[in-house]
Order: structure tokens, then sequence, then C-alpha cells
């Protein structure tokens, strides 16, 4: 799949970030991972990151990363992976590389390890990575890699396989100006957790698609959201958030990382067995558990 290509696949619809699956010893569970992705193949999506956010990738070893990937690719038999990349440049560019040889149809560049950095840093990071592949590239603005809307433009003209802008800053107006300074350039991306809280303030500034986590487990209700949005259905997506993602963001809020683990819980629920999530994250109480279970079968 071209740049372009996967740039226009990117814009026509809703995207997600399946969780990965560890068995009982905490090593990857291919087989379970594999089914879960071949159900999530029938809902739609117009793309799946593997190893994201949501799939763990900061808990990945690199090695792990390229088996995740090649299962999704192998697993999905309609739907385009991008695959989750990042670290320091020179492991990034080193993922990359291998990424493309696992059959990723895209990256979506995570942020830097640890450190902040200048915006001329951020430019070469991201610079180098896009022009060590053929594949096109996603930036994901996030924590300590935020890039400012001139730096991105920079970018924009000298790497051509940079196709997409995600947010998960929360910063409206930096998004906003993104948006109006790169016009048609890119493809832009929600990527605030629980995605659908922010919806509708992203959508009137010009972030057409996001990346859902409930699809996980609730794919039929996160197209019923979608599709809500995209039709301008105001007390849909006011229902939707009221009775489901308030009720959900209150248990997500409880402890950090559980934006993660809710969703390992859910698709549980869902007749999966993604396993626990890797620390030093934790997975949620059995109270809580219980919690989603009845929010979970109010929506399955």
């Amino acid at each position: 799949m071209s740049p372009e290509e996967l740039k226009r696949v990117l814009s026509s619809g809703l995207l997600s970030f399946p969780v990965t699956h560890f068995d009982a010893a905490g090593d990857f569970n291919e087989a379970s991972y594999a089914r879960h992705i071949q159900w999530l193949d029938g809902f739609g999506a117009a793309a799946l990151f593997a190893a994201g956010g949501t799939g763990e990738f900061f808990s990945l070893r690199k090695d792990e990363v390229v088996q995740v990937v090649r299962a999704a690719k192998s697993a999905a038999q309609s739907t385009p992976i991008l695959a989750g990349c990042g670290y320091g440049t020179a492991m990034a560019v080193e993922l990359a590389g291998e990424l493309q040889q696992a059959g990723a149809d895209g990256l979506l560049l995570l942020p830097h390890y640890l450190v902040g950095a200048s915006q001329q840093g951020l430019y070469e990071h991201v610079r180098q990575v896009c022009q060590s592949t053929d594949m096109g590239v996603v930036v994901y603005n996030r924590d300590n890699s935020i890039l400012q809307a001139d730096t991105l433009a920079r970018l924009a003209d000298t790497c051509p396989n940079l196709i997409g802008f995600k947010d998960g800053s929360g910063d409206v107006a930096l998004v906003r100006q993104i948006c109006v300074q790169m016009g048609e350039r890119l493809v832009y991306i929600g990527g605030m957790p629980t995605a659908e809280l922010y919806a509708d303030a992203y959508n009137a500034i010009g972030v057409t698609t996001y990346s859902s986590a409930v699809f996980n487990f609730v794919p039929e209700l996160a197209n019923r959201f979608y599709q809500a949005l995209r039709s301008g259905d105001q007390s849909e997506t006011r229902r939707l958030l009221e009775e489901f993602f308030y009720p959900l963001m209150k248990i997500r809020d409880r402890e950090p990382g559980y934006a993660v683990s809710i969703i390992k819980s859910g698709a549980r629920l869902a007749g999966f067995d993604p396993g626990c999530v890797r620390s030093p994250l934790t997975d949620l109480r059995p109270e809580e558990e219980a919690e989603l279970a009845e929010l979970f079968g109010r929506f399955s």
C-alpha cells in the first residue's frame, strides 16, 4: 500500500488499537491474539494499529513488536495494519525496517523515550524515521513529543511519506492551527485516551476520525457512535456518552494506566483471553471488573 493509498484509507472511517495478548507466563500469545484480530476484522474498521499504545508498545521487546505486527497482518483478511514504532531515533529507524519486512502497511511513530527535545531535535527524529522507510508514517503528538505547526510543515515538505497527524495532547488550539495550516496534506486523527469523550470537539476543528479503544470489545457500539458523530446526530452521541462512555471513564480514572487495563478487561468480557497487563500497569480490581461487566451487559 502506497503512502497516498494509506492516507485515503485512514481518512475513510473509524480506527482502533487491538490489545496485545499475553499468556499465563506473560509471553505473547499469538493464537489468542490472532483470534481477536480475526473477529475485529469483521466490523469494518478502516485500519488497525498493532502494538500501539493500547497494545502496550511500551512494554514490548523489539522482537515482540515485530511478532505482533506479523501476527496481525496474517490474521486480518481485509483491514490494513499500521505498526507502532518508537524509542530513540536509532532504535526507531531499525525497528521501522523490520516492521516493513514484517508486512506492515504503515507506521504510527509514538513519542520517543523519556527526554524532552527541541523542535529541531523532533524534526530530525521524525525525518530520519520517515526517510528510512517507504511506508506511510503517522506522527503522534503526545507527552514529551509535541510537534509545533511550523515543524510539522517542514517535515511535510521534506518527507512525502509523512501522511498523518495524530493528537493525544488535548491542545485544541495547536491542533486547530495544524489543521488550518496543513490543510489536506495530512489526515488528522484523534488520539486522546477514550477518544469518544473528545470526538465532538475534535470533529469541530477538523479532526474527522479517531482510534477507538472500546472497539476491542464493543465494536458495534463504537461504530454506532462514530456514525452518529459523522452524521451530526448529537442526540445519539450524547446518549452514548451518558449511558456508556462516562460510566466507563469513571472506572478508567481510578488508577493511572487503567485506560489500557479496562480495555483488556473488556476483551475478556467479549470472550477473549488477552491475559494481564504487563507491569508497571496493573489490572482492574475484581469489584471494578464487576462494574465493567454490568456496563458491558447493557451494550453487548
